[in-house]
């Protein structure tokens, strides 16, 4: 039986978010002063009166815009070594260590972007599938290659990465509205179900 796993990361593999923590680990002085600045637009964002991707954009452009990639994979390898597998929920990972790999293909499927997630999905020995950076000449131009990979984005890219590819079970697992077309398409949506 072939099976594919989709397995969302900011909450339902890790107890928290890892942008703000990546950013905060990455230069917790710039992280401060930039939270403060975007405030206003958070509070926009909670109340659904602006673009998600437009102010994550922003927040992630202003602590790390104009930084070299080498220095961002540096610091993204730190944060990973720091991190794992202490952020990671348990029963995620004994659940994750105990799937039968063998005619079976892992995805990590998340808004957070490959510059600090790439680490935790090669330790998870799963495939990335996120929103990506953009580097112009080995630097963050502060803007994203396509979409944010959340919502209907996530199945969208979920698709194109198993292209053609025939799966006799999808079970995927996710934590909140973000991933509920991935639940949705699914044979098995698992929602919540490491909590």
């Amino acid at each position: 039986m072939k099976k594919l796993y989709c397995f969302d990361f900011d909450g339902t593999i890790t107890y928290k978010d890892t942008m703000f923590m990546y950013l905060k680990f990455y230069d917790p002085t710039k992280f401060r002063l930039q939270f403060i600045k975007h405030v206003p637009l958070f509070i926009l964002l909670k109340l659904k009166l602006a673009e998600t991707e437009k102010v994550k954009k922003s927040f992630i452009g202003s602590i790390l815009k104009g930084q070299t990639q080498e220095k961002i994979e540096k610091k993204s390898k730190e944060f990973f070594e720091h991190n794992y597998p202490k952020i990671v929920r348990e029963n995620a990972l004994d659940f994750i260590n105990n799937m039968d790999r063998s005619n079976t293909k892992s995805l990590l499927v998340t808004a957070s972007l490959d510059i600090w997630a790439k680490p935790f999905a090669d330790a998870l020995q799963m495939q990335l599938v996120s929103t990506k950076a953009e580097f112009k000449n080995g630097v963050f131009t502060g803007n994203f290659i396509g979409k944010n990979c959340n919502g209907k984005e996530k199945l969208v890219r979920i698709k194109e990465e198993i292209s053609d590819s025939k799966f006799d079970k999808i079970i995927a697992f996710g934590d909140t509205s973000g991933d509920k077309y991935m639940l949705k398409w699914a044979n098995e949506g698992h929602y919540q179900f490491f909590h």
